[in-house]
């Protein structure tokens, strides 16, 4: 388990979301898959915004803000959007997003792990590797930094609490309809 506490960079201007919330990871064993919970708050509230972009950069270093995380996480040195952390995009509601992703490329053990790097929030949505130039292939033009966090080792409570947070709404919004 591990989790990474999000907060807005020191560099993001005071007009820009202010993002806080969490990341959380688990993933039982070095061949398993992560899964991962995503509980942020900060995003404008307006509903028809577009899709902002969450990836691994390679740095766990929140010296510079969210700017001296590095690129992103590319051990394998591939074109994005085929690095480990390239999470995709993310469409706030309300002024939050809440996600439950399983499955992911990233792993919490041996040498690529991504325990001590960062999860960065961008200010744009991610153009998958489709934006026909250089930036696209690197970090699929997603703009400036808006929050960032180091990945920790946590404890599963944290994990079990907002599991259940974010699928109970699920289930919620199923009954609904």
């Amino acid at each position: 388990y591990a989790t990474c506490e999000m907060k807005p960079s020191s560099k993001t201007d005071a007009d820009k979301p202010q993002v806080t919330g969490q990341v959380l990871f688990r993933q039982y064993y070095s061949y398993g898959r992560l899964e991962a919970i995503f509980y942020l708050d900060g995003f404008p509230l307006d509903n028809n915004q577009s899709g902002r972009a969450i990836h691994i950069h390679e740095l766990g270093d929140l010296s510079n803000g969210c700017d001296s995380t590095g690129g992103h996480y590319n051990p394998f040195h591939v074109n994005h959007p085929r690095h480990p952390g390239d999470f995709g995009n993310f469409f706030p509601k309300e002024g939050k997003i809440r996600k439950y992703k399983t499955n992911l490329f990233a792993t919490m053990f041996g040498p690529y792990s991504i325990v001590g790097r960062s999860v960065v929030i961008h200010e744009q949505e991610d153009d998958m590797g489709k934006g026909n130039n250089k930036a696209s292939l690197e970090n699929g033009n997603a703009g400036k930094r808006l929050a960032c966090c180091v990945v920790g080792i946590c404890n599963k409570n944290l994990w079990e609490e907002k599991l259940s947070e974010v699928t109970d709404k699920k289930k919620r919004g199923l009954k609904q309809r």
